[in-house]
């Protein structure tokens, strides 16, 4: 089975005929139109395949998307704050070059050394955290102004400079 990359949730319903507000981090406009199948997280990495109708672009982080066989809102509703998935393919032909998504498996580099890759990318106000694991460890490496270097998009790495200490915190050091 294809790899999958989280984009977003269902936010909210919209009219009477099922439609969803899907509040995605694509870092564009997005109309879906080209894609198939989005994939509605049920349970813990449990993907349910939900076949797109039609979809309006709201704006740069909102799509209103009507999916097949979610015909009322009361039968939206209960899709309502469920995680989104697409396949890998899906996701390269939809993101935005400069979304902090597209970070997805980046090699991070502390300091010159290699830290890990891009697992998934959690967007707060304040900054950006790349989640990777390091020695079978969970690891989220703070992309911000003091911390971040430069992307290089042709090598697909991130290079930061993380403060003495914080790795080890994770590792358990």
């Amino acid at each position: 089975m294809s790899e999958y990359i989280h984009i977003g949730k269902l936010a909210a319903t919209h009219g009477l005929s099922g439609e969803l507000v899907l509040k995605h981090v694509l870092g564009k406009r997005t109309d879906f139109k080209n894609i198939e199948v989005i994939f509605v997280e049920m349970n813990k990495s449990e993907y349910i395949p939900y076949f797109h109708e039609k979809s309006n672009e709201k704006n740069d982080t909102e799509t209103i998307v009507k999916l097949e066989s979610v015909d009322t809102k009361e039968t939206a509703a209960k899709l309502i704050q469920k995680k989104i998935w697409l396949t890998k393919n899906d996701f390269e032909k939809l993101v935005s070059k400069s979304a902090p998504v597209n970070l997805i498996d980046f090699i991070i580099l502390n300091d010159g050394k290699k830290l890990g890759t891009v697992e998934a990318v959690i967007e707060q106000p304040q900054q950006v955290l790349l989640q990777t694991s390091v020695n079978n460890k969970e690891v989220l490496v703070p992309v911000n102004e003091s911390t971040l270097k430069k992307i290089d998009r042709k090598k697909k790495e991130v290079h930061v400079s993380l403060p003495d200490g914080l790795i080890e915190i994770y590792l358990g050091m």
